[in-house]
């Protein structure tokens, strides 16, 4: 049994959805909010954290108004747009498709928390001794870099193709 294009695209967004709504359940019910708990000593960290910003806390500090605007109206537009463009578009490679896909489901997901829980659940954090440093982040917005990444490497493979058949 074949998967049509348009459940292959539905599937992978409830997927991405799905993983990162169960690891916040599991956040919020097992881990103390505001505690730091070593995964891999220091370099890997949990947390319970919530963030009414957006990436990194920009944006908590806006007026009501302005973060509603900001941080739900406009990602969930922005949203509804890029799963019209991937539906209607049948020439996307399957990098986009799926980078596209992981955006939609991660964008999604973290819009859903703002929704329900007024604050989006963080919990990750790498420190990697001064080498590599993140701020603490979720499965979404992990769905939400791999689908950037997965553009990134499409549009630059895609040109490479361009020039060696010109």
């Amino acid at each position: 049994m074949k998967l049509s294009r348009t459940a292959f695209i539905v599937l992978l967004i409830v997927f991405n959805i799905a993983i990162d709504q169960i690891s916040k359940i599991i956040v919020r019910a097992k881990i103390t909010p505001f505690s730091e708990t070593p995964i891999i000593g220091d370099y890997f960290t949990l947390h319970n954290v919530e963030n009414t910003g957006a990436f990194l806390g920009m944006g908590s500090d806006l007026n009501p108004t302005l973060r509603l605007i900001l941080l739900l109206l406009l990602p969930i537009v922005v949203l509804g747009y890029v799963l019209y463009y991937i539906i209607k578009n049948k020439t996307l490679d399957r990098f986009s498709l799926v980078g596209f896909c992981c955006i939609i489901g991660g964008g999604v997901a973290n819009v859903y928390d703002r929704i329900v829980h007024k604050s989006v659940t963080d919990f990750f954090h790498i420190d990697l001794g001064g080498v590599f440093k993140t701020g603490i982040f979720n499965i979404a917005d992990m769905s939400v870099m791999l689908g950037m990444g997965l553009l990134l490497y499409s549009s630059f493979a895609n040109t490479k193709k361009e020039k060696t058949s010109n």
